[in-house]
Formats: C-alpha cells, structure tokens, sequence
C-alpha cells in the first residue's frame, strides 16, 4: 500500500508491504536511504541489502534522486527511529548529479539558497517554514469563515491609491519606446488598455469596505504590490494582505477582533505544527550561539508564540505611549537611533519593541494616533488632531498590525481628500458609501508574511515566501 512519510510515521503498520516515494536525503555505507517527500520534518530510513541489488542501480541513489521504494515496514534496530523499511524494490524517478545538485547535506546560507530559490524548499528549514505557511493560511481562512465572514477578492489591477503611499506598479500596454502623447506632451492614458492610469493594488482595504457596507462583514486576503525601493531584511515588493471590513464595528470592536483573531491562528499552528516549530526553535537556538548575548532574543519560538496567546494584549494610546518613551532610558542616554523629542513623532520599530519587550513585556496595541501620519480614510477623533487608528505591536518585529475606525461621514472625509490634494473624481465611489446609508465601520490590514516570519523565528521576510520579489530581483 502506498503511504506518505508523515502517514506511516503516524499509522507505524508494521509487519505489513508498503510502498513510498520521495527524494534521497542522504545514502550511507551503501546502505541507509533517508528518505523524505515533503510531507514532514522527519525522514524515512530505507535499508537496502546491497549484495541483492545491481551494483548500477545503487550508483544511480544519490542526495537529490527520487525514488520509490517498497518493503517490509519493520522496527528500527537502530537509533534515531521507531521504524524502518527493509527494501525490496527501488525504483529511480530521476536522478541527481552529485557534482551539480547544490542541496548537498551540509549546512547552506540563506543568501546561497535564495540564489536557488527552486530547490531550497527540499531543505528542512524551508519546507518547515512553508509547511507552517500553509497552515497559517488555512486558519486564517477558517478563523473568517466561523465567524461569519464573507471573503471578497478584491482587484488587483486598480486606479486607485489606497495608502496615499504613490509608489505603486504601472500597469499598461503602451509602448516602452514610442508612448502616444496629449497635447501638452504627457503620455496620453486615454490611448492604454483601460482608457486610464492603473496600478498594481496596495490595498484592498477600500473595495473591501464597500462590501462591508452591503455583506456585513468580509475579508479579503491576497497579493498586494509596493514598489518601495528598500531593501531590508522587511520588505517585499510583492507580498500577501489579510484585510477584514467590518460594518458597524468601532474601534473597540476591532481591537477585539484582531486580537482574538491573531491568538487563533497562532493557537492553530502551535497546535498542528509541533514538529516544524520545534525543528524551527532548535535552529534558532543553533543560530542565536554566534551572537552576543545582547542580541541573543529573550524567549525562544514556542514561548515566543504562547506568550502572545496566553497575554491579554495591553491597549495604550499614542499619548500615553509617547510620555514612556520619552522619559524612557534608552531616550534619556540617546539610545534610540530616532531620539523621541515630542508628541507628533512617528513611531519606529525600535519604539515598538521597547514598549512591547522591556515597558509592558506583552502584546501592545497603540490607538489615536496623531491625524497628520495617519492615512485620511481614518476617522476623526473629536479633537480634531487625532485618529481612530490603531496598531498591534509584537516582540521582535514591533508592528504586525495596522488598522482603524473609517470615517463615516462625508463632509469630513470630502475636507480630508481636498487637504492632501486627492483628486475627489477617482474616490468618488467611495464617498458614495457615505452618502447611501453610511454608518460607523472598521477594519484592519496584517501583512501575511510578518505573521509567517513571527511564527516560523525566521530573521529575514525573504525566507518567508517561496519566490521573493525585491528590488533588481524578479528571478524564477
């Protein structure tokens, strides 16, 4: 019978004929196959008698070959596993040329493997990390879904700049060399694909809230693009956002349901990843050595992950939060690299962290921030300088979360949109929303692959992410 590693690990049916498949790890004394297919951290030893075997077909197993292997699933006489197959046939899929194949068994930087972005998954680590990926993604489905969520996809090519943020993707047919041009001498639009400017999407926050506005509550989780020019071990030009829209929830509401919803989905990964998460802790244990104690984390992955589910998190305001920074010591003896001087700083990850790691020692999420740094959809606070916003702030990487109460009322959105010079004919959908039955609504935005990265201890959010895109990279 044709099993997978992780089902014969689990079922151990010993005695009986079983068959798999899966690539070569390692071959040892001729003798040892360790074998794995994906399906799981642990590989599968496969013994064969080299005396009953052709000589030319146990030259063809190699690190990298696959196979398919069939025999007496017994117990291990030897250490390191319960059970064992006894081969009785091996069948080559293709082979691995020793002198080529790059994922030999031996340690490989993560710069090296991203060179070879198509293989690294058959590495323990990666496959660990897209293994929790996937199931990450999956409970994110499944938190929305029990909870009476609709999922909306919302567009990815779009005339509309949700962020403000202007470093977007073009999107157009026109020719590179020769674009047709208006009478002023600018490229003429009216002449591309969709008679318009289009962008690739930052957001689809604000698709998303129009069908709050109608299903109640929906979210929407997809690729998002941002040609942001930086490159940090942080950002992605490319990566996946995790936007629900919430009629009739205020601020309050929506700090609950981030909070529930983010302990869920960690919840789930510590409860249906252990052995990823622990090969993922030992690694970084293994990696944290080389570094000196000061820069060594204070909690290890698992705790890491229980801490944020098992802590309320605490509800500072942007006030209150500048007041500790300020008089905090790192900021007295100019520890900061962005020393805090007044209310109205934008805050850095390296507040963040201090907030969450040393002031409070547990998940923080800031609210009312100053208007002038927040995005205008934001809703106005009543007095007049200060937003409905709110951020989660996590150990290690500082914000993970960004989201707010939406203003709800058209005369004050109308005056936000004419004070940051907004063209009031591309939102004009938009503020249809608040003139037809327009009500209190919140909503959040959680970049996918920081949560991966939060969950998996990996450093960089390239590792994250099966095929990266970066500046000057767009390999694969």
């Amino acid at each position: 019978m044709s099993y997978s590693i992780k089902e014969l690990l689990e079922k151990q049916p010993v005695g009986d004929s079983v068959e798999v498949n899966g690539w070569v790890k390692t071959f040892r004394s001729n003798r040892f196959i360790a074998l794995n297919d994906g399906s799981t951290i642990h590989n599968l030893q496969c013994v064969v008698d080299f005396e009953n075997f052709d000589e030319a077909l146990l030259k063809k197993i190699s690190t990298g070959a696959a196979l398919k292997i069939t025999g007496e699933l017994v117990e291990s006489q030897g250490r390191g596993q319960s059970v064992e197959i006894q081969a009785t046939d091996v069948f080559v899929h293709g082979t691995a040329d020793p002198e080529t194949y790059p994922i030999q068994p031996k340690k490989h930087s993560l710069e090296f493997l991203r060179e070879k972005a198509h293989l690294r998954v058959r590495t323990n680590t990666f496959a660990a990390v897209m293994r929790v990926r996937s199931a990450l993604s999956f409970a994110v489905h499944q938190y929305f879904q029990q909870n009476g969520f609709y999922y909306m996809h919302a567009p990815i090519i779009t005339g509309s700049d949700a962020e403000g943020a202007g470093e977007m993707f073009r999107v157009t047919t026109l020719d590179a060399q020769k674009p047709p041009v208006d009478e002023a001498g600018a490229v003429d639009y009216s002449e591309d694909f969709f008679g318009k400017e289009t962008n690739l999407t930052v957001s689809g926050q604000l698709e998303a809230e129009t069908y709050a506005m109608g299903l109640g509550k929906v979210y929407t989780f997809g690729p998002t693009f941002r040609a942001e020019n930086s490159n940090t071990s942080r950002h992605l030009a490319e990566f996946w956002m995790i936007e629900p829209e919430m009629a009739f929830f205020d601020l309050d509401a929506n700090m609950d349901l981030a909070e529930d919803f983010i302990k869920n989905i960690i919840q789930y990964v510590l409860e249906n990843c252990k052995d990823d998460l622990e090969f993922l802790e030992n690694r970084l244990l293994d990696e944290e050595k080389s570094k000196p104690q000061a820069e060594r984390s204070e909690m290890a992955l698992l705790e890491k992950l229980k801490f944020v589910v098992d802590n309320n998190f605490k509800r500072v305001s942007y006030t209150e939060a500048i007041e500790i920074l300020k008089n905090s010591k790192p900021n007295k003896k100019k520890k900061f690299q962005f020393p805090i001087e007044e209310w109205g700083a934008d805050l850095q990850s390296e507040h963040e962290r201090f907030l969450v790691e040393k002031h409070f020692k547990c998940p923080v999420i800031l609210f009312d921030y100053p208007a002038n740094i927040k995005a205008f959809y934001m809703r106005l606070n009543e007095d007049g300088k200060t937003v409905r916003a709110m951020d989660v702030l996590f150990p290690g990487i500082g914000e993970i979360v960004g989201g707010s109460q939406r203003e709800e009322r058209l005369d004050v959105l109308q005056q936000k949109i004419k004070e940051l010079d907004i063209d009031e004919k591309e939102l004009w959908w938009y503020l249809d929303l608040r003139k037809f039955g327009t009500a209190v609504h919140s909503g959040f935005g959680l970049g996918f692959e920081r949560m991966v990265q939060f969950a998996t201890g990996m450093g960089n959010i390239r590792d994250v992410i099966p095929y990266p895109r970066t500046p000057q990279n767009a390999e694969f």
